[in-house]
């Protein structure tokens, strides 16, 4: 009996949480499809770091492109949530000529070798070992993401995950190539 209260509890707790987390998503107009304009539009800061191959990527080599820059951890589980929507993501965006760097923050390439066998991604993954680059960027939780114009200016910033592959962030993403 005592085994069937706890169910009965545990599972009504359950589902008042899930009816928060549906009126939250329907009060912020169904989750997390939107980017935050940056105040500005600051010039992102170059940095030049090593993907899984040991090739080197220099985000000033990209100027002219829509590039958008993914701060991450194998450990954070709402990394690990929007890993595949960003898959989808460069799936329709490589088309089009832009650019998305995912930079793993403070880990070595075993952890995202392993990190990649349970989410296969085929945009660059780069490795800040140092964490300069995550504090030239000013980030402060993960995951963290920004847009970078044509021009190599911030233009929108994404604080927690996201559903990447969702149109309305496609169509935001979309603009900033033709302005």
């Amino acid at each position: 009996m005592k085994k069937l209260i706890t169910l009965l509890l545990t599972l009504s707790l359950f589902l008042s949480l899930q009816s928060i987390n549906a009126l939250a998503a329907q009060k912020t107009g169904g989750g997390n499809h939107t980017l935050t304009k940056v105040a500005g539009n600051p010039a992102a800061p170059d940095f030049n770091l090593e993907d899984q191959d040991g090739n080197f990527i220099r985000l000033s080599d990209l100027k002219g492109k829509v590039v958008i820059v993914n701060f991450w951890a194998t450990w954070c589980p709402p990394c690990r949530k929007e890993m595949p929507s960003m898959q989808r993501a460069w799936e329709v965006l490589k088309k089009e000529d832009m650019a998305m760097l995912a930079v793993n923050v403070g880990e070595d390439s075993d952890l995202i070798f392993a990190f990649t066998a349970e989410y296969p991604v085929e945009f660059p993954l780069l490795m800040d070992k140092t964490s300069e680059v995550v504090s030239n960027w000013k980030v402060r939780g993960l995951p963290t993401t920004y847009v970078v114009n044509p021009a190599g200016q911030i233009v929108y910033q994404a604080i927690g995950d996201r559903d990447w592959d969702a149109p309305e962030i496609l169509d935001q993403i979309r603009k900033l190539k033709k302005d």
